[in-house]
């Protein structure tokens, strides 16, 4: 059993960058690139194999048609979505669903994330979270437009974490690039977006209500437990166990063995050079290379010097 490697789905946004090309090498369509969809089966941007005997195929039709590569798991769409964002200008101010609410009023599961910070220019910042003590005093905050005394701000640099949950208020900032772990969903409630105008001189629809709704209030700010193994001169980083994923850095100096933990495994190189070894078998890893490693690869080896961002569906 090969890997599956994925080809990229851009995504154009207003607030996108280069990027993607001129740190990733990708091969982008224009310079407003503000997303790859590196490992995905949702409908908005499904990744395609580029190798072995799947090539061609959809990741979503995989899943309906060869559960087999996911270790049989359980549910009617491949549950995990990673991205890698360039974030050349802030992105809005939203807040994500939850599955309950999501699957009423969006038809599809809701949005729990979590970000790997692979770069931050200096003096870069996050919005995460909120200062409100109740839905009423939130709801009053938004209308008033008190921004700064309504949304946290944290300042950020290459190689933090963090766990986004639903109902959190967030905001990536720019001059920031991220890996991105959540759910397959594309729900995304705007409260906030600095009144900004496209080319064609509109403002984006912004989603108040459905906000008030879903926000957690008060904020909560998750507690990580970082564990670190070391392997040698080389290591794994566990940043979070949740019910939706598992997220690991492999931190390679040398060379790395692993052995499967979850039912399928979603690789992404972030940083560095070297080979993915599968049965003896070497495939060349470099910068945005992303694969799925399917349930029937039990144990695996990487070489070089890289830090890649892998991640396992949890429990749900």
């Amino acid at each position: 059993m090969e890997p599956l490697f994925l080809k990229p789905v851009f995504q154009e946004k207003i607030w996108g960058g280069d990027q993607l090309h001129t740190v990733f090498g990708f091969d982008i369509p224009n310079d407003k690139i503000g997303e790859d969809w590196a490992i995905s089966g949702h409908p908005h941007g499904v990744s395609t194999v580029e190798n072995g005997p799947y090539k061609g195929s959809k990741v979503s039709d995989l899943w309906n048609d060869h559960r087999e590569l996911f270790g049989n798991a359980e549910g009617d769409v491949f549950p995990l979505l990673t991205k890698i964002l360039d974030a050349e200008d802030d992105l809005s101010v939203q807040v994500h669903p939850d599955d309950s609410y999501g699957l009423k009023h969006e038809g599809e599961l809701g949005k729990t994330e979590c970000w790997y910070i692979i770069n931050a220019k200096p003096g870069s910042e996050i919005v995460y979270g909120h200062n409100a003590k109740s839905r009423e005093e939130l709801a009053e905050m938004i209308e008033a437009g008190r921004w700064d005394d309504l949304l946290r701000r944290v300042p950020v640099k290459k190689g933090d974490f963090f766990y986004v949950p639903s109902g959190t208020i967030h905001a990536i900032g720019k001059g920031i690039m991220i890996l991105e772990t959540q759910q397959s969903s594309d729900t995304t409630y705007r409260v906030y977006d600095y009144d900004r105008k496209d080319d064609q001189g509109n403002t984006r629809e912004l989603h108040i209500q459905q906000s008030i709704d879903v926000t957690t209030v008060p904020a909560i700010s998750p507690e990580l437990e970082v564990s670190e193994s070391k392997k040698g001169t080389s290591s794994v980083i566990t940043y979070l166990k949740t019910d939706f994923f598992n997220v690991y850095e492999w931190d390679v100096v040398g060379e790395l063995s692993l052995k499967k933990e979850g039912d399928y495994t979603l690789v992404t190189v972030v940083e560095g050079y070297g080979n993915l070894i599968v049965d003896g078998q070497s495939y060349e890893m470099k910068p945005g290379t992303s694969c799925i490693l399917p349930a029937q690869i039990m144990e695996w080896k990487v070489e070089g010097e890289m830090k890649i961002i892998a991640s396992t569906p949890g429990k749900k």
